[in-house]
């Protein structure tokens, strides 16, 4: 598997370094690893390599599919201010899957990436910023475009299948962004291209953070 420059090789040596850092305490002790390490996280991290691995070759719609389903089964929703005592953080993909837990942006972010290192087009992804109509709130999702211009479908922690955009009525896209840009989404569906994405922030830290 080749893997980019960013964040998902720490979580190949995190899983290294937890097998044998607890195996080590284990024999010590004669005593299950397990007794000394969160089991979930370890579990998690060995299916999230391994999804990794054997999806490689894999069409993408059921890239989508994989990516969506693992993040949304494994990851518990939770607010910024209790996971990360802050009101708003953005969290690299080894922290929440660390964590086991994340907001919409951080279950956002990490499909984002999931689907780059599983070799989809940079083009064809973006985060975007929604209203929920249903709960009255700003909320998060990634959207997938398989060609330019076409309506996308949408990767939401909310609802766990993933449906065209024109399908998800509850749903007000504002504005979406990934590497190359920053797209203020108009009235008539069209998306208007307004700046680079380096002027999001706290997007700008998270890349610094996963380098």
């Amino acid at each position: 598997m080749t893997l980019p420059k960013n964040n998902f090789i720490q979580l190949f040596f995190l899983l290294i370094s937890l097998i044998s850092t607890f195996d080590a305490l284990a024999a010590d002790t004669n005593k299950s690893s397990y007794n000394y390490i969160d089991e979930a996280v370890l579990i998690r991290t060995e299916q999230w390599l391994a999804l990794m691995e054997g999806a490689q070759l894999d069409t993408d719609a059921l890239k989508l599919k994989l990516v969506n389903d693992f993040f949304n089964q494994n990851i518990t929703f939770a607010d910024d201010i209790n996971l990360w005592n802050t009101p708003d953080y953005w969290a690299t993909p080894t922290e929440i899957l660390t964590a086991g837990a994340g907001d919409c942006e951080d279950y956002s972010i990490a499909k984002y990436f999931a689907l780059l290192e599983l070799g989809i087009d940079a083009d064809k992804l973006r985060i975007t910023y929604v209203k929920s109509k249903h709960h009255q709130q700003a909320h998060m999702i990634l959207s997938y475009f398989s060609s330019p211009g076409a309506t996308p479908l949408v990767l939401d922690n909310l609802i766990p299948e993933i449906k065209s955009a024109d399908q998800r009525h509850d749903l007000l896209a504002l504005f979406s962004f990934n590497d190359s840009g920053l797209w203020l989404s108009q009235s008539n569906g069209k998306q208007q291209k307004i700046s680079n994405s380096s002027a999001l922030t706290k997007w700008k830290n998270l890349k610094m953070r996963m380098l």
